[in-house]
């Protein structure tokens, strides 16, 4: 999907039930999943809801279905019922991933200190 190398967040859980499929797949597809997330933004807001820190978690299964553990800035976030439809057709657009779940998850609550200094920069909140 993109020819960039990935950086991968140290808060973002990646887990593998795939334990059937080669490594060389897991990793491109978990890549190609991360670099679709980045795609998508909060209307509201100019960064990424990755480097916004709000995907927890991204497990990717045996039979490729992945399920995205995400959260919101705050639960009367004005977008919340349409950010979880983009992060499924996001990672859905991945070439080889099967079925995707988004669930939104609200403990640990998203605090800014979960921003990367890329969202930081963009946002201006040095």
């Amino acid at each position: 999907m993109t020819d960039e190398p990935i950086r991968k967040r140290e808060d973002v859980e990646f887990e593998s039930k795939a334990t059937s499929l080669p490594e060389g797949e897991l990793t491109r597809m978990t890549d190609d999943i991360v670099a679709a997330l980045k795609t998508v933004y909060d209307p509201e807001i100019p960064s990424d809801i990755y480097e916004l820190g709000l995907v927890y978690k991204i497990d990717i299964a045996d039979d490729r279905k992945v399920s995205v553990e995400m959260t919101l800035t705050t639960p009367n976030c004005p977008s919340a019922q349409e950010l979880p439809g983009m992060v499924e057709n996001a990672a859905a657009s991945v070439p080889g991933v099967g079925p995707v779940t988004v669930n939104i998850v609200w403990d640990p609550p998203w605090e800014p200190s979960r921003m990367s200094d890329e969202a930081r920069m963009v946002l201006n909140m040095w």
